[in-house]
């Protein structure tokens, strides 16, 4: 679900007036407020705590004023992503601790972590490959629903919206999902000790 935009043209207002009135100011509030609902979903696939989301488009914004001083970017859209990109790369690298929905998205922004070692990553990227293995092989609806409830951190009621299906629908294919998962990890891991 897109999210709407702060500011439409009656509230460029509430910006200070001597930014309102510049040349930039016009230039900023017709190019770069109105690919905001991009910006927040690109935010939101990225960065799974919502309450940072609100300072990091603040942070998006106060980056792409300072930049547009120098030179105007063209096009827009990809200079907003790219500068939302790096702000979240660098809170990565200031934070150290990424959330466990999160790491599939970093290899996506080809974030270069401090990693233990090569082999413990090695080990973690072979457990994401068979969790991702395993997602794959449910049901198309139970995929979706665990995906949305997991991965993309939505409620039972934002993932019931998404899937036009009620909460007890979601709760039902959650709980097919999880069980799914389990049984095909376990039989997996069980076939790889009979291997060896």
């Amino acid at each position: 679900m897109a999210e709407t935009s702060d500011f439409d043209s009656g509230q460029a207002k509430d910006l200070p007036s001597n930014i309102a009135a510049s040349d930039l100011g016009a230039w900023f509030i017709r190019e770069i407020f109105p690919p905001e609902a991009v910006l927040m979903q690109f935010l939101q696939r990225y960065w799974h705590n919502k309450s940072d989301l609100a300072d990091l488009r603040q942070e998006v914004y106060v980056r792409l004023y300072e930049a547009a001083k120098i030179k105007r970017p063209h096009p827009v859209k990809p200079f907003i992503l790219t500068v939302a990109r790096n702000i979240i790369i660098d809170k990565v690298r200031k934070e150290q601790v990424v959330p466990i929905e999160a790491v599939t998205d970093i290899e996506a922004l080809n974030i270069a972590l401090d990693a233990p070692g090569p082999d413990r990553a090695a080990v973690s990227r072979d457990e994401l490959r068979r969790l991702q293995f395993a997602i794959n092989r449910l049901s198309p609806r139970c995929r979706e629903a665990i995906v949305l409830a997991q991965v993309e951190g939505l409620s039972a009621r934002e993932v019931a919206l998404r899937m036009g299906i009620t909460k007890s629908a979601v709760s039902h294919y959650l709980k097919r999902g999880i069980r799914a998962l389990a049984d095909i990890l376990y039989a997996e891991s069980h076939n790889l000790r009979s291997r060896s």
